[in-house]
């Protein structure tokens, strides 16, 4: 509690903002990082609103109901929290995840300026920006002495080719930003350190990341670099996900509103909230609850069936971009937990050199290939909390073993 002696001292607290949750992580800061404890607010402004967390060190762990009606009262709650239980004195800085941040290339350190762009560009990601603007101001009025440190989502994916980039739309719009940006970075960069520390010097030359959750995307990497990604815009668009729609005919978008009178923000719903697994099987947005549905329920199958189907797709997609293939990896809850699901996406995918070792995939080990397949098939846990760390490290000038 607050009232020991705190016996660690250049701490780094993490906060990863999503649309309906906040994550957050606690790091001691030496020559390595170690995690002191981790959790979550989950389903920020609904009824089942619950603070989640684990505290490594004494291993409690507990999920309690709380009140939270936006992400400023669940980021109050969630100071007040850390007060009590740790007490903040020994933050060095606060690290966030910024979904956004265009052409920033790595992390920044947070300023008035930066804040005021980011305002700017808040309409790119209504789902996700206002919200982590929000929560930077919160910890700013209550830790105005605390550094606090914008590490991008966006900022991997800067070294795309620009045609990559650009949308067939008219150029005047690209030139003011409407553009393919990219999504999911901070994992992405986790992982590619991650897939360098295990092969050394022998990295091979062409990657996909595929990061599978409640968002879901691929990365096509190329000598350690993005070229390609399934997001593009928005973190809507690509494949279909838990409750976002995926890549839409943009005729669907004219016909909804103007026949089924959707406004704007109606749409934006629909496509961020009610689409996805969620949609497609009127039931569930967990690929958990999915996959125990399957053989009785038509429409929890078709589900499974379409995200495994575009990711298959976009696998293939990626291929044919890097010029081949050498590694596939798989990351995210459902990337990381659901054989199933990868077995269903590597299915018939042999002539790109890919052959799933069906029992190691049932056993989730980490990898899953068979020893004849051309193609190194992985399975790497995430860690978008440590990799803000890291980053936040890296602009304090921090010197740590990765």
């Amino acid at each position: 509690m607050k009232n020991e002696p705190n016996k660690y001292s250049n701490m780094i607290l993490t906060i990863n903002g999503g649309s309906s949750s906040i994550k957050f992580a606690l790091f001691h800061a030496t020559d390595t990082l170690q995690e002191l404890l981790y959790g979550s607010v989950e389903n920020i402004g609904m009824d089942n609103t619950s603070f989640i967390f684990n505290d490594i060190a004494t291993q409690q762990k507990e999920s309690i109901r709380i009140e939270s009606g936006d992400h400023q009262q669940a980021a109050a709650f969630l100071i007040n929290w850390l007060e009590e239980k740790n007490g903040l004195d020994a933050v060095t800085a606060i690290g966030h995840r910024v979904v956004h941040g265009m052409q920033h290339t790595k992390p920044e350190m947070i300023t008035p300026a930066l804040l005021d762009e980011l305002k700017q560009i808040s309409g790119f990601d209504p789902e996700h920006l206002p919200e982590e603007i929000r929560l930077i101001e919160v910890f700013s009025r209550h830790y105005p002495s605390i550094n606090q440190v914008a590490c991008f989502d966006t900022a991997f994916h800067t070294t795309m080719p620009p045609v990559a980039k650009m949308l067939s739309i008219p150029r005047k719009y690209f030139n003011k930003g409407i553009q393919r940006y990219g999504f999911h970075g901070l994992s992405y960069a986790y992982l590619m350190e991650e897939l360098e520390s295990i092969a050394g010097e022998t990295v091979p030359g062409k990657i996909i990341l595929a990061h599978l959750g409640s968002g879901a995307s691929l990365a096509a990497i190329k000598n350690g670099k993005s070229i390609d990604t399934t997001m593009g815009f928005t973190p809507t668009s690509g494949l279909t996900m838990s409750t976002r729609s995926g890549d839409l005919d943009p005729g669907v978008a004219w016909y909804l509103m103007e026949f089924e009178k959707l406004t704007p923000k109606q749409f934006s719903r629909l496509i961020n909230h009610e689409s996805g697994l969620l949609g497609i099987s009127e039931t569930s947005a967990d690929m958990r609850e999915l996959m125990e549905l399957e053989n009785t329920d038509k429409r929890a199958a078709e589900a499974i069936e379409l995200f495994c189907y575009q990711t298959k797709k976009w696998v293939g997609a990626y291929a044919a971009v890097l010029g081949g293939l050498e590694t596939l990896v798989f990351a995210g809850g459902i990337g990381e937990k659901s054989p199933e699901a990868r077995s269903k996406i590597c299915d018939g995918l042999e002539f790109l050199g890919i052959e799933l070792d069906e029992v190691k995939n049932m056993k989730n080990e980490n990898i899953i290939s068979t020893d004849a397949s051309k193609v190194m098939i992985r399975v790497i846990k995430t860690n978008e909390e440590l990799m803000i760390a890291r980053l936040v490290c890296d602009v304090l000038k921090c010197i740590i073993k990765r």
